[in-house]
């Protein structure tokens, strides 16, 4: 009697720390710290662009600091984004960087609150966003998952 081989496909290796332990999976915590932080990247960015672009194509009050704030933007844009990336890979060091972020978001916010108008809409979502963050890293399973903590060793 000959055995077939059976039509199932085999299952996807499962990725296996550096240690050979299985990983854990990142919290929800870390999950929504990594993508509120992206998502602020993301809007620094696409400011950045804008202002860019208006340098170039538009007719701003000045061409060189349209430029130069674009260009500005974009290079700040690299730290949440870089940051997002290393919450999302629960990597250690990506904490530092996020808070940081967030940080510097809270002055914003605040400016953009004494703009008035419609400013006040996107200061509200901005203040709201860095306090979330910043409840989200300091919760003690997001510092867990980090490997932050007494005794235990950098990533």
């Amino acid at each position: 009697m000959s055995k077939k081989p059976s039509p199932r496909t085999p299952a996807a290796p499962t990725p296996v720390a550096a240690d050979g332990a299985e990983p854990a999976a990142l919290p929800g915590r870390l999950t929504g710290a990594a993508a509120l932080t992206a998502l602020e990247g993301l809007a620094l960015a696409g400011l950045g662009l804008y202002m860019l672009f208006v340098g170039i194509a538009g007719h701003p009050d000045s061409p060189q600091q349209a430029e130069t704030g674009g260009i500005t933007l974009l290079g700040l844009a690299a730290l949440p984004l870089i940051a997002a990336r290393g919450l999302r890979l629960g990597r250690r060091w990506s904490r530092g960087p996020a808070l940081i972020t967030q940080l510097m978001a809270m002055p914003v916010a605040w400016t953009l609150w004494n703009t008035g108008g419609a400013m006040r809409i996107a200061a509200v979502a901005l203040a709201l966003a860095a306090v979330a963050v910043v409840v989200l890293l300091v919760n003690p399973t997001a510092t867990r998952a980090l490997g932050i903590g007494p005794g235990d060793q950098a990533r």
